[in-house]
């Protein structure tokens, strides 16, 4: 059909811990400091991630049966009709707090600004800007997964609200699908981009951690 499972990669939770004797410089603490903020700041992203895929999985199931259903059990495919889009409103709740917990963490790294120039140590410093950017895209890359799950979102109403039409019309039924499956692919793409994102800036944000002579537990 057209469910994936949303499954995004977390954030490395180092919660790094300054070492004693390194002589790091206040830029580099406070910079470790906005970004385990940043990570603290997703924590409700997290939260999301199981309920999401549970839902997507029930409506799934919601969808074979309403599919085996002739038009004789109307009623039946009215009712599971109404469950999948009630399944739907849900998943909207959830991507939207998913999406302030991503905005929320945004709004704490921006603070990194405040204190990269203050570095002294060129390759520290040149560390710090490359994660900052991979960071500043992967935001952008969230941003655009949301776009695009809440553009599925509105495909799979338009389904569901086609079950519920006593004439509804195959080929009507078929070109909906279509658009469905389009638009999963779309939110697959970013999903995949924004994994991608996440990733690299954990490895870079360890680099830096290491270079910069920060402990981690």
């Amino acid at each position: 059909m057209f469910r994936y499972g949303k499954i995004v990669l977390a954030f490395l939770m180092t919660m790094g811990v300054l070492a004693g004797c390194t002589g790091s410089a206040a830029p580099e603490e406070e910079i470790h400091t906005v970004l385990e903020n940043a990570i603290q700041k997703e924590s409700e992203f997290e939260k999301q991630q199981k309920p999401l895929v549970e839902l997507e999985n029930k409506e799934k199931e919601l969808y074979e049966q309403i599919t085996t259903l002739g038009m004789k059990e109307y009623d039946e495919i009215v009712k599971l009709s109404d469950e999948a889009l009630a399944s739907l409103d849900e998943r909207e709740k959830l991507m939207e707090k998913e999406r302030t917990s991503i905005k929320n963490s945004e709004k704490e790294f921006k603070k990194i600004d405040d204190h990269i120039e203050a570095i002294e140590e060129k390759q520290v410093k040149q560390e710090v800007q490359t994660l900052k950017g991979t960071m500043e895209k992967r935001y952008k890359n969230h941003e655009v997964l949301y776009t695009s799950y809440q553009t599925s979102l509105d495909y799979d109403r338009e389904l569901y609200d086609l079950f519920k039409k006593e004439d509804l019309k195959m080929d009507e039924l078929s070109a909906q699908i279509d658009k469905i499956n389009s638009a999963y692919q779309a939110v697959i793409k970013a999903n995949e981009e924004f994994n991608a994102s996440t990733e690299l800036y954990n490895k870079q944000k360890a680099s830096f951690y290491k270079t910069a002579e920060i402990k981690t537990e």
